[in-house]
């Protein structure tokens, strides 16, 4: 799993945050979530919604934001088993599937949206992130939508580094 921040803006110029996240196997994105400001425990909080949907990852490569380098997600990671996987500072190419999601995500949503509230803001990136899960096939996975491969069984499916393994 991947996590990275955007940054984009309402209409009349307040600045928003925007946490993506995506699993490299799958290329599910399990959420993305817009606020008006984001901090560590925000980050937690996340983590905490997608991993009671969708399980716990072994791994998380995050960036060298002070997002990610804090103790509170130095501590969820802890209690959950989680690895933390930070890039080379400088080095966005060490992340590069956050990063091509995030270029698709800004070219086909961010770029192309006007976001009057917050809330509407959220509903597009919503709207966008369910097209790109549930429609929108891809080549790297056999030509399936992600979330094709992540509920093909009865069960939801926990990709664990490379491998997807079932979990009740």
């Amino acid at each position: 799993m991947a996590m990275d921040f955007m940054s984009d803006q309402l209409f009349d110029g307040a600045r928003i945050r925007i946490l993506t996240v995506i699993d490299a196997f799958t290329r599910f994105c399990p959420v993305i979530d817009a606020s008006k400001s984001y901090r560590a425990d925000d980050v937690v909080n996340t983590l905490e919604r997608v991993t009671q949907l969708y399980g716990v990852p072994r791994e998380i490569r995050v960036d060298n934001g002070p997002e990610f380098i804090n103790k509170a997600l130095d501590l969820w990671a802890y209690v959950h088993g989680v690895k933390l996987d930070f890039p080379r500072p400088g080095k966005p190419t060490d992340n590069a599937f956050i990063e091509s999601f995030n270029g698709k995500f800004r070219a086909e949503c961010l770029n192309a949206s006007w976001f009057l509230t917050l809330k509407e803001a959220q509903a597009k990136c919503e709207a966008w992130r369910r097209d790109y899960n549930e429609v929108r096939p891809h080549s790297s996975i056999g030509h399936q939508a992600p979330a094709e491969l992540v509920f093909a069984s009865d069960q939801a499916c926990l990709v664990r580094g490379n491998q997807a393994e079932n979990f009740s």
